[in-house]
């Protein structure tokens, strides 16, 4: 089953089904946080296996650029890696891991996007929930798979 995409007048809204979240991920590094993340859209049907190698790569090539907010990683490749359809994955940690000294993750937010319009998409529909202090803390502290739904589905206002 595919991430659901409800299009309205801003753009989308992200409807998380259960296959794609994980909470309370036991993880022995960033890269392991990262590919578990990935393994999320490969068995979802999003992108090849390809696309989780060049998620590891940019990290490793670029740095901790993915840690987009405090403790929270946005792993994602380009299109032609591997996206075969569009869609989010969510992995809530049972602790945070360190991206090589300066930091640390407890939620990884895998994104597969197969054009640059639906990445931007992708992304404010991510916006949504990391930008907002109350529900970025909730998603830290997540403990099922309903509440990470919840978060993702509520209308921003």
């Amino acid at each position: 089953m595919v991430i659901g995409l409800v299009r309205f007048k801003g753009g989308v809204r992200v409807k998380l089904n259960e296959e794609v979240i994980r909470v309370g991920q036991l993880a022995s590094g960033w890269e392991e946080a990262v590919k578990q993340c990935g393994q999320l859209l490969i068995e979802n049907g999003n992108v090849e296996a390809r696309y989780v190698h060049a998620m590891v790569d940019n990290v490793h090539t670029l740095g901790a650029y993915i840690v987009i907010a405090p403790g929270v990683a946005l792993p994602h490749a380009r299109p032609e890696d591997g996206v075969l359809q569009q869609g989010i994955s969510v992995s809530v940690l049972q602790e945070p891991v360190s991206f090589f000294s300066d930091k640390e993750a407890i939620v990884f937010i895998g994104l597969a996007a197969q054009d640059k319009v639906m990445h931007l998409h992708l992304l404010k529909a991510v916006a949504e929930v990391i930008g907002d202090s109350e529900k970025l803390a909730h998603l830290k502290k997540a403990r099922t798979v309903r509440e990470v739904q919840q978060l993702f589905d509520k209308e921003s206002g």
